[in-house]
């Protein structure tokens, strides 16, 4: 009821502010005569500050035109990388040379999902783009997103940070801003958890990670009460007007409230000031004060059951140091972050994130070595400090960058030894083979001289035998394609000189057909490949004596086929097996 409430108070004063708005327009006209008298002055001062008081605010624009790259102006274009339900990637495109974008380093900002919008970052992101390549994720207003994306809560901003991670790959750099550092820390733990790769380094500033360590008064409030007061006091529909109508969100009016509530005087005092330099004609003050409350003032709607997560296990429960948070069934375990550069910040004035907590990381991440572990206290600086203004720029930037840049240095090498060694690797694989080639050139060899002196055997045999074709067609194939009956003339060719048949009449000459031979006995080769192996002297010695009984005179080794397959298997029974390099026969 309380947003309903709002929304009517906005309409009946969206009449006044735009009417104060006219009339500072009018008095500060330079064709009023009545704009140069004082009266004049005080009616466009008033009436500016009570415009800018009743104003809505809405969501401005980053606004980065170009910055200085290398001590050159350089383009700045916007790109959405990823969009998503709740959240769009935006990429800040540097117009540079190829070279210079593939040799500096990403980095992907986290902006608090807090109640204000990502845009608060501006200075944050145009001071990393003189030197990086700059992600940011962009959240979106509660109240514009439809009841029908679902709800959102502290483990989707988890898995939403993952996802970027895998989209942008190892080589990046994470930034953190207050809240979302404890999202980052889980999301970054599980990753590690699950052995998938990391990013190079994190750099956390002035985020909640442990809030036991110097409470504040923000910190206060979300103990002090129970987490169903929240639910009840803080917890809104979205109204009729906007596409998220029905959907459950903590307004950001209220969070805008309770941030003025926490400094009032000070907010005060701004606004008088404001007003002093309209009287003075100071436009430059007045200007900053402007982009200052532009951004201060737009605020966005929080998905309640993102709010209430985040009450209840980073502020009431301190779930993470104290190693009890889950999600997804999986312990979130910063221990088990190894390789990851850590560096924190934190604001000397900081009343929100009090002094320790932000600097607790480095004792959850235990795993981290203490030399890739760094922390730093901005003097001087408050919450807003570390990450926009001069001090950002002047003192907690140049820590950021030179962290930033020993860890790509350091990855940069780690690739470098990587492919040497992957280089090596191929080179003493190459080397191998070459040695295992000039072995299997002899085997190819032997083969070859073996195959010839069976193909000789086989023809004379089939000339010996012209009444029975059936058997010279068959058997003599078996004997010399059978490892076990294989005769023993081919048990080592490279020993035994090739048989000439010794007959009394002229006979035809043996024509030896290798590729037909070989074709005709390798359907049963290929199916038992072995290795030839050479026969030792006396194995040598042996095969020459069997082969002079064999070398009888054509007439009668040819005469009965009988009596030739018995000299066959006689000799095959007094030889062992032979073993034939087939792989070396299929090849020739």
């Amino acid at each position: 009821m309380l947003y309903q409430v709002r929304e009517w108070q906005r309409a009946l004063l969206k009449p006044l502010t735009n009417a104060a708005h006219h009339v500072a327009q009018i008095a500060s006209s330079p064709m009023n005569p009545w704009a140069y008298t004082t009266a004049g002055q005080h009616m466009y001062a008033g009436f500016e500050l009570l415009h800018r008081l009743g104003k809505e605010y809405e969501k401005p624009a980053f606004n980065i035109k170009s910055v200085q790259v290398n001590g050159k102006e350089t383009t700045i274009t916007e790109r959405k990388a990823i969009q998503k339900a709740f959240c769009n990637l935006i990429e800040f495109v540097r117009d540079v040379p190829d070279d210079v974008a593939k040799n500096s380093p990403t980095v992907m900002v986290c902006a608090p999902l807090s109640g204000h919008h990502s845009t608060l970052l501006r200075d944050t992101v145009r001071t990393l783009l003189q030197d990086h390549n700059v992600f940011i994720t962009d959240w979106f207003d509660a109240r514009m997103v439809p009841l029908s994306e679902g709800s959102f809560g502290l483990n989707d901003y988890i898995l939403y940070i993952q996802d970027f991670i895998r989209q942008l790959g190892s080589k990046v750099h994470l930034l953190s801003v207050c809240q979302p550092t404890v999202p980052v820390l889980a999301a970054v733990s599980l990753m590690a958890s699950a052995g998938e790769q990391l990013p190079l380094s994190m750099t956390m500033m002035g985020g909640p990670i442990d809030t036991r360590q110097s409470p504040t008064e923000v910190n206060d409030l979300a103990t002090e009460r129970p987490l169903s007061w929240f639910q009840t006091n803080v917890i809104y529909t979205v109204p009729t007007k906007y596409p998220g109508y029905m959907r459950h969100v903590y307004p950001g009016f209220l969070q805008h409230a309770g941030f003025v509530a926490m400094n009032p005087g000070r907010h005060a005092s701004s606004h008088w000031d404001y007003y002093l330099n309209l009287l003075k004609g100071d436009d430059e003050d007045a200007e900053q004060h402007r982009q200052f409350y532009d951004e201060y003032n737009a605020v966005l709607d929080l998905p309640a059951e993102f709010y209430l997560d985040t009450i209840q296990i980073v502020f009431q429960e301190h779930a993470l140091p104290r190693g009890t948070w889950h999600v997804n069934g999986h312990r979130v375990a910063p221990e088990d972050i190894k390789n990851t550069g850590l560096l924190t910040i934190e604001g000397e004035l900081d009343d929100i994130s009090g002094s320790g907590q932000t600097k607790a990381a480095l004792d959850l991440c235990s795993g981290i070595p203490n030399t890739d572990k760094k922390h730093y206290t901005a003097i001087g600086a408050g919450h807003y400090g570390i990450f926009s203004g001069r001090r950002w720029r002047e003192l907690v930037y140049p820590e950021v960058r030179n962290f930033i840049a020993s860890f790509e240095e350091k990855s940069t090498k780690a690739n470098t030894q990587t492919q040497i060694v992957e280089a090596e690797v191929v080179q003493s694989v190459k080397k191998a083979p070459a040695a295992e080639a000039k072995p299997a050139k002899v085997v190819a060899k032997t083969s070859k001289t073996a195959m010839a002196k069976t193909a000789e055997t086989t023809t004379i045999e089939k000339m010996a035998q012209p009444a029975s074709k059936t058997e010279t067609t068959t058997k003599p194939a078996k004997a010399t394609t059978s490892v076990k009956a294989a005769s023993p003339v081919i048990a080592d060719q490279t020993a035994v000189k090739p048989i000439k048949p010794s007959v009394s009449e002229p006979m035809p000459t043996a024509q030896i057909n290798k590729t037909a031979t070989i074709k005709a006995v390798k359907p049963k080769l290929e199916s038992k490949p072995e290795i030839v192996e050479t026969q030792n002297a006396a194995t040598i010695e042996t095969t020459k004596n069997e082969t002079k009984t064999v070398e009888t005179k054509a007439t009668e080794v040819v005469k009965p086929t009988v009596a030739a397959n018995e000299v066959k298997a006689n000799t095959s029974a007094a030889q062992p097996a032979v073993k034939i390099d087939y792989a070396g026969i299929a090849n020739i």
